[in-house]
């Protein structure tokens, strides 16, 4: 699929002098259920609120990139104080959506209409690039996918977390839920997009949900993950055991491990051992991070290729726990190998 097919809808939310907040146009279409989660999360109907510039996450599927801006005078936009461009899209990008989105949003700007910027995106959908000398250029081509994987920092992660790191890396591994906390929607995005990277073999970010908020439908959808990694701005959110496995205080750099996942999540020898691998790498100065990424991947394909040459041995191709008994491991990495063998589906029903 060609990376401009990945892009769904274009729509506009604009905040007027009456401090009213209403969504004013969209292209082709954007359902109502979307556009109520999209006006929550756009910051534009709390007043006296600090602006977020960008903002992206994941509902149902589709993700969504929102840039906001403050109006200055003088400007094609009459009795509008604000306004954000929505872009909801197929694909993780945040990078390449923010820079279409600052150009969108200069157009609308100069000229006060959403046609002009309906014709911007056409002409990204179609040919993967739009020009202008006023507006700025964009072009699709220049914004590959690896790149948005690799822009989380795991060295921050590890930098924060040290050894801790081990629970986060083992929750994912184990396709836990993994719940962040931070009051700041900007501290909040940048620690969770990071994280996949932890699991780079699947190079799967669909398991990030990087701003949800305690909404009923929101969390509904949340909970039809088998696991994932799910950001929050509500200190609220530490009281819902129902909706984490590992919950992460990012502002006090406190992890917990809740009581139903601890059976799962206990630790041992090779946790401790991949644990001093992955701080060991992390905090290597002369290693950016993607190859700390690439060092913990190397380590990870280590592990899973010793499961999959015991599932090879048994019938089926698929493990048993008294497969694992019989090589005798100690409990606690028993233990981890099981639970990795049916988050990898590699265990015997």
């Amino acid at each position: 699929m060609a990376t401009s097919e990945m892009m769904l809808s274009l729509g506009l939310i604009e905040k007027d002098v009456n401090a009213d907040t209403l969504w004013v146009w969209c292209y082709p279409s954007i359902s109502a259920d979307l556009r109520e989660v999209l006006l929550r999360k756009c910051c534009l109907p709390l007043n006296n609120q600090v602006l977020h510039k960008f903002v992206f996450g994941q509902y149902c599927r589709t993700w969504y990139y929102i840039t906001t801006v403050e109006v200055q005078e003088p400007t094609a936009l009459k009795k509008v104080t604000h306004f954000s461009v929505v872009i909801t899209a197929k694909d993780f990008n945040p990078e390449k959506y923010a820079a279409f989105s600052r150009v969108l949003c200069r157009t609308y700007i100069k000229h006060g209409s959403p046609v002009k910027m309906m014709e911007c995106y056409i002409a990204v959908l179609t040919e993967g690039i739009c020009q202008s000398d006023e507006n700025g250029s964009f072009l699709i081509k220049d914004y590959d996918v690896r790149k948005a994987y690799l822009a989380g920092s795991l060295k921050d992660v590890v930098s924060q977390f040290g050894m801790e790191t081990i629970i986060l890396y083992t929750a994912l591994m184990l396709k836990k839920r993994v719940v962040v906390y931070h009051p700041r929607i900007e501290a909040l995005l940048e620690f969770t997009r990071a994280l996949p990277g932890l699991v780079w073999h699947r190079k799967d970010w669909s398991i990030l949900h990087p701003f949800v908020h305690l909404d009923d439908n929101e969390l509904e959808n949340l909970k039809l993950c088998t696991g994932y990694v799910a950001g929050f701005v509500d200190p609220e959110v530490r009281d819902r055991s129902d909706l984490f496995d590992v919950y992460v205080n990012l502002p006090d750099s406190e992890i917990t491990v809740s009581q139903n996942a601890k059976e799962a999540m206990a630790m041992g020898k090779l946790h401790k051992e991949i644990g001093n691998f992955i701080v060991q790498a992390a905090e290597d100065t002369d290693r950016i991070d993607a190859q700390v990424i690439k060092d913990i991947s190397v380590k990870t394909k280590e592990i899973l290729s010793n499961l999959m040459s015991l599932a090879d041995e048994a019938e089926n191709s698929k493990l048993t726990l008294e497969t694992l008994k019989q090589r005798h491991y100690p409990p606690a990495t028993e233990n981890f190998l099981f639970h990795l063998a049916a988050a990898e589906q590699l265990l015997m029903i």
